[in-house]
């Protein structure tokens, strides 16, 4: 009992609501390398002495917190290279700072402070000077016995005290696990093609086509290229034009039914090339600044290699027929489904290893961003252990989480593991859904693990705006991706404004998932100017990237989206104005939010016109503005406060 009083005694200092922390530190936090990250806690004790407090990283370095407000405590720290890192907190009495403050109250009292000298005596006795610092130490105490108040309490020597001086109640907070990654994993613009679609005319394409098609991806800025899987495709039950049951002569199959006598998801489909024009294509894209990101989906046709080596890794019926995949009433005929568990809920260990290895093979040949195909159906368990054993392996490593599924599963698929996750923005529409979805991943505690991937598209989803707001709205979904977020993305076709659709489905009709799919990416209509420009935007402004930094602001219109990206580190400050209403113009008012910088309502600013290129002042508060979505739906503005030289 005597020792627990002991050991409660001391922890006098109270430190509470630790962020970024994720589920009371069971999971990493997220942070990037060589980002600021925000360390915040609430801070306090009893009694009224001055307290003080630093975050504490991995290599014993410590970072001083200062007080924010209300007893929360903050402080910017920046960890290195990618790979696991963990940081605490510290907080303590500041022995010489109370010391400082009430004898300088007693001085402004002309009260005799001759036992406070005794007392700064005592304390700079117990002092131990650190090496090459002993004359200091010397000095201080002759100070405090000459009764020298100008040295003593010199600025100086406040600042040499609280770096140096003694830690009461010195306490420590649980220690907080991070994730470190690379800026990718944070902020990225993806493109997604088919690769056999990119032949000339009409033929199959191969993967010296897209090495021929680089240009075009990498000069609309876009850093990553995914691709769909590119494994061989099985011939039983393959699927025909449309997702009809019966293929016919010709057709080339659903690339997710993967599995043929050539091989499985460690081989390529050969029609689109060898492992030679493999790697060719990921070093002829990586001179165009482009990382290849591949599609992982875990599905196996039924002429999978691994169905005849590996009997007991696959469902199968109570007769022992193999279980096809479905999603009631859906079914996949041409897709089987592994057997993650075994009987009794052990886990099917040699499964998950040969996974594992897929990922690991394919990072072996210079892909380092995976798109994990439907994640939320396979095990938690799986997946937090096989992103931590590639990331250990290869920390470049970045997984992205295509489930589009309800809240809770996807939020913890991040926390487990997965570096960035698909959204509900495809289906977010409206001024108010936008500005709730985009204030609960900026501002609630997913913030800390989960990096919302803002696509457009996908193969597999046709939205109905999209169907519906012919080109503006295209223009206004691609200007919105990029600037919300910090990672965003589109399947090909979106900058031709691709939107037809199955009679009464948010699918594709003629998918490119079930056939090739040739396109005039001249053609006049595309907005790929639209594109260029947001991500263009995107890698000139430092604003863009931490996507926690995004404020929505007053604009006086059901259909106009208004917010900004704002980066105080570096000064700077984006603005934009979006018209959603792909039909009709709109004239509103505005605010301009000078409260930022400090400034009245009736104060001015400097504006910059990033579309084109004009300058000019802002005066005072209140604004007007049209859009017209059939000229230009959007406005962007880069703001220079006073001083600012920015």
């Amino acid at each position: 009992m005597t020792d627990n009083i002991t050991e409660l005694a001391q922890q006098r200092v109270v430190i509470e609501n630790l962020r970024p922390r994720v589920e009371d530190g069971d999971y990493p936090a997220k942070v990037v390398s060589g980002w600021p990250v925000r360390v915040s806690a609430d801070i306090f004790s009893d009694g009224h002495e001055v307290i003080a407090a630093a975050v504490v990283l991995d290599d014993g370095t410590e970072a001083r917190m200062r007080h924010i407000d209300n007893d929360m405590w903050g402080a910017d720290v920046r960890f290195g290279k990618p790979g696991p890192a963990r940081f605490h907190v510290v907080a303590w009495r500041d022995v010489f700072a109370t010391w400082r403050r009430d004898t300088l109250k007693k001085l402004g009292a002309q009260q005799d402070v001759s036992v406070e000298l005794q007392e700064l005596s005592i304390m700079l006795a117990g002092m131990k000077a650190r090496r090459g610092e002993g004359d200091r130490i010397k000095a201080l105490r002759s100070a405090a016995r000459r009764g020298d108040m100008d040295t003593i309490l010199s600025d100086e020597t406040r600042d040499y005290m609280a770096a140096n001086g003694p830690r009461a109640s010195l306490t420590r907070s649980r220690g907080q696990e991070v994730r470190v990654s690379r800026e990718r994993a944070a902020f990225s613009a993806w493109y997604e093609l088919f690769p056999r679609s990119i032949g000339p005319g009409d033929r199959h394409g191969t993967f010296r086509d897209v090495i021929d098609h680089l240009p075009y991806v990498a000069g609309m800025g876009f850093d990553v290229l995914y691709f769909p899987p590119i494994h061989p495709i099985g011939q039983t039950n393959r699927k025909g034009r449309n997702n009809t049951l019966k293929a016919e002569p010709g057709d080339v199959g659903s690339p997710y039914a993967i599995g043929s006598p050539e091989g499985g998801m460690d081989a390529l489909h050969p029609e689109l090339g060898t492992m030679e024009d493999f790697e060719a294509l990921i070093a002829a894209a990586a001179e165009h600044g482009l990382e290849i990101a591949m599609d992982i989906a875990l599905n196996a046709s039924p002429d999978h290699p691994w169905i005849a080596e590996h009997p007991d890794w696959f469902e199968r019926r109570p007769d022992g027929t193999i279980k096809y995949a479905e999603n009631p009433p859906k079914k996949y005929e041409d897709i089987v489904n592994f057997r993650y568990y075994l009987d009794h809920d052990v886990p099917n260990i040699p499964l998950w290893e040969a996974i594992r290895d897929l990922f690991l093979f394919w990072a072996g040949h210079g892909v380092l961003v995976f798109r994990v195909d439907n994640p939320h159906t396979k095990p938690f368990p799986f997946w937090e252990w096989l992103i931590a054993d590639v990331q250990a392996r290869h920390p470049d490593t970045i997984f992205l989480s295509e489930a589009f599924t309800r809240p809770k599963v996807m939020k913890r698929l991040a926390k487990i593991g997965f570096d960035q996750s698909y959204t509900y923005y495809t289906w977010r529409n409206t001024k108010e859904e936008l500005t709730a979805y985009l204030t609960e991943l900026t501002t609630e505690n997913c913030r800390d693990y989960m990096r919302p991937n803002f696509f457009t598209n996908t193969p597999d989803i046709n939205p109905i705006f999209n169907q519906t707001s012919g080109r503006p709205g295209f223009r206004t979904r691609v200007i919105m991706a990029g600037s919300l977020v910090g990672n965003w993305g589109m399947y090909s076709g979106f900058e031709l404004c691709e939107g037809t659709p199955l009679p009464g489905r948010e699918e594709y009709v003629d998918s490119e998932k079930y056939e090739l799919k040739h396109r005039d990416f001249d053609d006049p209509a595309s907005i790929r100017d639209d594109v260029t420009f947001i991500n263009t935007l995107r890698r000139s402004e430092p604003a863009m990237k931490d996507f926690t930094n995004l404020r929505f602001f007053t604009a006086y219109h059901d259909e106009v989206l208004y917010y900004g990206r704002f980066d105080r580190h570096t000064g700077s400050y984006i603005l934009f104005h979006v018209l959603i209403d792909p039909l009709r113009p709109a004239e509103f008012g505005f605010e301009v939010p000078l409260w930022e910088f400090g400034l009245p309502a009736d104060a001015s600013i400097e504006v910059k016109d990033l579309i084109h290129g004009n300058s000019f002042t802002w005066h005072a508060r209140d604004h007007r503005l049209t859009l017209d979505p059939h000229t230009r739906p959007y406005a962007v503005w880069k703001l220079t406060p006073p001083g600012d030289t920015a």
